[in-house]
């Protein structure tokens, strides 16, 4: 009984190791990293200003190429950095929300590269967009 408690203590410390060297030699390479998962538009009246940016920084070891940025309808539109982000530079993705549609936010970029971390990231803009006050309408007075 304790030599098969042994042999497989052996068998969980060698996948342990095994694992962490992986993702060791995974971390050459491209490695995408974001400023932010996530941007709060927060609140916002009809056609407001919809773009907000999501700062991409290469902290890999080799040039990083984004492939695609895809938004998850019409209404979001990313645009991506078409050169190479070199190994501890940065480069910008500006998102464009629709905002003459009225109501919450929840949508998402996906991020596609030949990052060795995330080939494919996703981030999120959230928010929500409120009617634009109608012409003649008076705010009452007390």
């Amino acid at each position: 009984m304790k030599k098969a408690i042994f042999t497989l203590s052996l068998m969980v410390a060698a996948m342990i190791g095994f694992n962490a060297n992986a993702q060791e030699v995974g971390a050459n390479g491209p490695v995408i990293t974001v400023d932010k998962d996530v941007h709060d538009y927060g609140t916002m009246e009809q056609g407001g200003n919809g773009e907000c940016v999501f700062t991409v920084t290469n902290t890999g070891n080799e040039p990083l190429m984004i492939s695609m940025c895809k938004g998850s309808c019409g209404c979001t539109v990313p645009t991506c950095p078409v050169e190479p982000i070199a190994p501890g530079a940065t480069a910008k993705i500006t998102v464009k929300y629709d905002t003459n549609r009225v109501g919450p936010i929840n949508k998402t970029v996906t991020i596609t590269s030949n990052a060795v971390n995330e080939p494919s990231k996703m981030v999120r803009i959230k928010g929500n967009i409120v009617a634009k006050p109608t012409e003649g309408t008076t705010t009452p007075t007390n």
